[in-house]
């Protein structure tokens, strides 16, 4: 199994209503639900914006320098993501057409590398051993 981000940028979420957002989140949860049911759900947030921005760390000068808000000025944020671990890129397509259909806007689909995602399974077995 390959670990998988699926991930949307605040950006692409249209102007809606609290009604209709709430909705939306309904049904992406509703999706979430599903790929625990499926075994293939690892992990999942969303609701971040510019706003939720806490701090940045850059630690070029060989020491972390902490600032409020974010380091570099962007257009995009990311607006929420989802990790499945799920055998191949077809089956990471699948769920994250499911979770845009669900919410009514683009998802990105990134593989992450085997070694990430081989030491984080690793991890995650020594814990629960």
């Amino acid at each position: 199994m390959t670990l998988y981000l699926i991930a949307f940028n605040d950006e692409w979420v249209p102007d809606l209503t609290m009604e209709v957002v709430g909705e939306r989140g309904a049904a992406g949860r509703a999706v979430i639900e599903e790929m625990r049911a499926a075994e293939v759900f690892v992990f999942s947030d969303g609701g971040l914006d510019a706003s939720t921005v806490v701090g940045s760390v850059d630690a070029s000068s060989g020491s972390p320098v902490f600032t409020d808000g974010p380091y570099v000025e962007t257009k995009e944020h990311l607006g929420g993501f989802a990790v499945v671990d799920v055998p191949d890129d077809a089956d990471a397509r699948y769920w994250a057409g499911r979770i845009a259909v669900a919410v009514g806007w683009p998802q990105e689909v990134h593989r992450f590398p085997a070694s990430v995602a081989d030491t984080t399974r690793v991890e995650t077995d020594e814990v629960s051993s």
